[in-house]
Parts: C-alpha cells; sequence; structure tokens
C-alpha cells in the first residue's frame, strides 16, 4: 500500500493520510498538519517543522569516568549521562551558533579527553508531544 501511495504522490497526486503512527508520517509526509482535541494547531512543510522546531543533541563520549561538571563548562549546561561516561548537550538549530565548537575546545581545556561524538536530532513525534502539551497549557 505504502508503494501505492509514494507512487501517487510522486505523480503529483494530493493525498490526505490520517495516522496516529508519527513515524508514518515523518517517513512518507511533504507536509504535517497536527490536530489536538479537533483544533488543527499546526499545518507545515515538514522539513521546516522539523528545522524551526528541532532541537539536536550532541553526545560526548569520554575515555574516563565523569562525576561532576567542571566549572568552566557551566554555561553548557551539560547533562552527565547515567553511566557517567558521556556528556549531553542539547543545542538549538534555529540559533546562528551552536556553540559546539567553543564546548570542545573548553572539554580540551578542562582536561576531559573524548572517545567518540553522536548527534540526535528532534524527531516528529518529540515535535508532535511538544506541540500539544504547549496547547493544552494555553
Amino acid at each position: 500500500m505504502w508503494k501505492v501511495v509514494d507512487i501517487l504522490r510522486k505523480n503529483g497526486v494530493t493525498i490526505i493520510l490520517t495516522t496516529h503512527y508519527i513515524e508514518e508520517a515523518e517517513a512518507i509526509a511533504d507536509r504535517v498538519a497536527v490536530i489536538n482535541q479537533g483544533e488543527i494547531i499546526v499545518v507545515e512543510n515538514k522539513n521546516e517543522l522539523l528545522k524551526r522546531m528541532g532541537q539536536k543533541t550532541l553526545v560526548i563520549e569520554l575515555q574516563d569516568k565523569i562525576t561532576q561538571i567542571p566549572e568552566q563548562l557551566s554555561k553548557y549546561q551539560l547533562i552527565i549521562s547515567e553511566d557517567h561516561m558521556s556528556l549531553i548537550y542539547n543545542y538549538d538549530l534555529r540559533k546562528e551558533r551552536t556553540g559546539i565548537t567553543n564546548l570542545l575546545q573548553e572539554l580540551k581545556e578542562a582536561g576531559l579527553k573524548m572517545r567518540d561524538l553522536k548527534t540526535d536530532q528532534n524527531s516528529l513525534e518529540k515535535i508532535f508531544v511538544t506541540l500539544v502539551k504547549e496547547n493544552n497549557e494555553i
């Protein structure tokens, strides 16, 4: 069925699909509408919505365990992972500068040794939850 939908979409056919499976919408939709309690709270190009509300997470895996964040790194609001082997840095894609370059330099200056870096971006599902929560608080 998804192959047929994809062929139709590629041929310019407008398809309106409702789903409770946000992963499906993220995989095939060009535009997304979020409905909360019968009210449309957003209609937007999927990629623009991801960019506008997207937040990324940088996970900095360390070579040694860390129990507290050095004072000079406090401005980055880092989180220590549960296993104490990583630092987690959340940053906003909408900002012109993410602060990552300075953070990595200051990590080195603080004597922390990196093992690896990973990034993760908000999914459409996380954005959906945020939008519904904000709409319910109004």
